[in-house]
């Protein structure tokens, strides 16, 4: 009896054990079947980070980007609009003569008697600074604006004529060439205006007045007349004048 107790005994213990161990391993199977996948814990994390650090990159690049081509494109257009307005273009370190410090004055050439068709233009500088005049004047013998400008004599010359201050500047006028006679009648002009034109090539506002010479209230005037540009003496202005 002890012996077949013993042994029977032996076997439950063995079946316990086996039961038991296979409750554990059936456990564990559970608990690890309701853990989640380690590919989504990996996807998620690393994903997430580099998602992340993605977004303010691609954001900052892009606001670099428009800020400097905007910046570029308004520094290079308010550079290039200062540089063109210094020293009117004129190709000197001097601002164009304006008109309110130029003294106008003009002197008959032609002998007392004879019909009057040679004048000598003179600007004094009123300031005290060096000024610039361009080419030639642009002349008007008719009243007004409207009125025709006399034709150049010559091409002007491009190189600007730099008039100190104090100093003088001279341009040739002939304003009449057919002979008086019969009953023709021709245009009168009771004083000349004169324009300035700037570095740039472009007439500027104000015009220069220049009364006749005593002794003159009107002069006749034609299509023949011409203008010398202006020189730094009387002489280079009247000489091409004087042959007409």
């Amino acid at each position: 009896m002890n012996a077949k107790t013993a042994g029977a005994g032996s076997v439950r213990q063995a079946l316990r054990s086996t039961l038991l161990g296979a409750g554990v391993v059936a456990a564990l199977l559970a608990a690890t079947a309701c853990q989640p996948s380690g590919g989504d814990d990996e996807g998620a994390g690393p994903s997430g980070s580099a998602s992340a650090g993605k977004s303010p990159t691609k954001s900052t690049e892009s606001s670099s980007s428009d800020s400097g081509t905007g910046s570029g494109s308004s520094a290079g257009d308010d550079a290039n609009g200062d540089s063109g307005e210094t020293s009117g273009g004129n190709g000197t370190d001097h601002q164009d003569c304006k008109v309110t410090d130029l003294r106008a004055a003009v002197e008959l050439q032609d002998a007392a008697g004879e019909t009057p068709r040679h004048f000598l233009l003179t600007v004094t500088n009123g300031s005290a600074s060096p000024c610039v005049l361009n080419e030639a004047p642009l002349v008007r013998l008719g009243a007004g604006n409207s009125a025709p400008t006399v034709e150049n004599l010559e091409e002007p010359d491009t190189e600007p004529l730099v008039v100190e201050g104090g100093g003088k500047a001279y341009a040739g006028l002939y304003i009449f060439g057919n002979d008086e006679g019969g009953e023709a009648e021709y245009d009168q002009s009771a004083r000349f205006t004169a324009s300035l034109v700037a570095g740039e090539g472009t007439e500027l506002s104000g015009t220069l007045v220049f009364d006749l010479p005593d002794g003159l209230h009107t002069v006749s005037y034609d299509d023949a007349a011409r203008v010398n540009g202006w020189a730094g003496t009387e002489g280079l202005a009247m000489r091409p004048i004087n042959q007409l």
